[in-house]
């Protein structure tokens, strides 16, 4: 019993992105990107993240910099509904006629994230970098536990009740559900904090190419408890705690080159996989001797893949007008060759492709309106989507402003939403209780944000 309860609280880990991009890499780090979101051939100071190469082609020489300020709101629901027990008899449980039925609630929230962009150009050589998180970004909390914790524990208990009865020959108390208080509750968080360098460098009056780097730090973790009392006493069944943090970092290669061909511009730019390993630093790992396979890999010290995959992007922009421009945008993330924990990677069907487009118009020679669109296709399975960590396709929409306060300084604010498309999850051994259930993985996110640009 304790044994198949485990497999819940063993798995406790929130790894999906609170940003735009694919599903362990955030492309949202600058205002800009949310008023517009197509901004892989932009070649103002937010470039220094989405068209490094485009750098070179910045009106003038000197220091620029970049400071952004987003905050998000996320949500992450599961409406969970699983065939459960109703009695006992010698033979074995009885299934109830009716499944149980929750609605699991989720939030993810980060109301203050910043970035940092600078770039110092001379002549026909340009260094820049940036400072951001680009992946994970907030805190993932569900106050009332996950459908595993309670199909584990109430196929945990009938089990129990099984065994009781066989070996007392039918003459001992049924164990039911109305019997105890199953309560559990689970927190993650994940942050990957990172920090690129790297040169520009105008080959002609129309090429640009860029070569860099980007170091990542990972720190997170992730606390939860599932309990099991019998009512009227202070008897806990299943005492499970788990409380761990994990750190890692890894080393990726960046490369780019951008045209600026009249009033076409194509930026393009690749960033190779991030071979990267979090380890362990556990707190607390209470749990019973049988579950000792299963807990092996959230012991102390202990490393886990989390690569952050290969991404490649195009994207180019054109004036139609000296008040009127629009672009378009295509992205590729190599998630199915990224490790993941437990090689999950190895159930996507393919990789993260995304779409994107925007148009910014001069209302004044002070200000810009623009707004985008982002479609989101993931390569999603049965097998990679769980109660800890599930993804869902989507299209975000984005709107905003830049004002230009004078010659040095631009103001960008932007918001954008994201519309989810429902996942429905139907298995037959429902987080393996052999019995059929079904989760409907549903989510929705909000980020404002407020960007400064100065040159001088």
């Amino acid at each position: 019993m304790k044994k198949l309860l485990f497999i819940g609280a063993a798995t406790l880990i929130v790894s999906n992105s609170t940003f735009a991009g694919g599903i362990l890499t955030n492309t949202n780090q600058h205002a800009a990107f949310l008023r517009m979101l197509s901004r892989g051939a932009t070649t103002e100071i937010d470039g220094a993240l989405s068209n490094p190469a485009g750098l070179s082609f910045l009106p003038k020489d000197g220091f620029h910099v970049g400071l952004s300020i987003q905050s998000a709101y996320q949500t992450r629901n599961i409406d969970a509904s699983f065939m459960t027990y109703s009695g006992v008899s010698a033979t074995g449980p009885t299934v109830a006629d009716k499944p149980f039925e929750k609605y699991y609630e989720g939030t993810a929230s980060a109301p203050v994230i910043p970035s940092l962009f600078a770039a110092y150009k001379k002549g026909d050589w340009t260094i820049s970098g940036f400072f951001a998180i680009t992946a994970g970004g907030g805190k993932a909390s569900f106050d009332d536990g996950l459908p595993m914790f309670d199909a584990s524990a109430m196929a945990g208990i009938f089990q129990s009740s099984v065994e009781k009865y066989q070996e007392s020959q039918g003459q001992s108390p049924i164990m039911t559900p109305n019997m105890y208080d199953i309560t559990s509750a689970m927190d993650g968080k994940q942050y990957i904090y990172s920090l690129q360098l790297g040169l520009s460098y105008k080959a002609t009056e129309w090429l640009s190419v860029f070569g860099g780097g980007r170091m990542n730090y990972f720190t997170g973790g992730y606390k939860g408890f599932l309990n099991a009392i019998v009512k009227g006493t202070d008897t806990n069944l299943l005492p499970l705690a788990l409380d761990c943090d994990q750190t890692g970092w890894g080393l990726t290669p960046v490369i780019g080159v951008d045209a600026k061909l009249g009033k076409l511009n194509i930026g393009a730019k690749y960033e190779f996989k991030t071979n990267l390993n979090i380890e362990n630093n556990t707190h607390k790992l209470d749990y019973p001797s049988t579950a000792e396979d299963m807990v092996a890999p959230y012991k102390h010290g202990v490393n886990t893949p989390n690569d952050i995959p290969a991404m490649f992007s195009i994207a180019a922009a054109y004036e139609f007008l000296p008040v009127l421009r629009a672009s378009v945008e295509y992205h590729f993330y190599d998630d199915k060759n990224a490790g993941m924990a437990n090689d999950k990677q190895k159930f996507l069907t393919k990789g993260t492709n995304e779409y994107l487009a925007g148009i910014e118009f001069d209302v004044t020679k002070q200000l810009t309106l623009s707004c985008g669109g982002q479609i989101t296709d993931y390569g999603l399975s049965d097998g990679f989507q769980s109660d800890t960590s599930f993804s869902c396709d989507s299209y975000t929409l984005g709107f905003g402003a830049k004002v230009k306060m004078n010659q040095h300084l631009n103001l960008n604010v932007g918001y954008m939403w994201t519309n989810y498309e429902d996942y429905t999850k139907t298995s037959s051994n429902y987080n393996g209780t052999k019995l059929l259930g079904t989760n409907v993985y549903s989510r929705t996110n909000k980020v404002f944000g407020l960007s400064a640009d100065y040159s001088f």
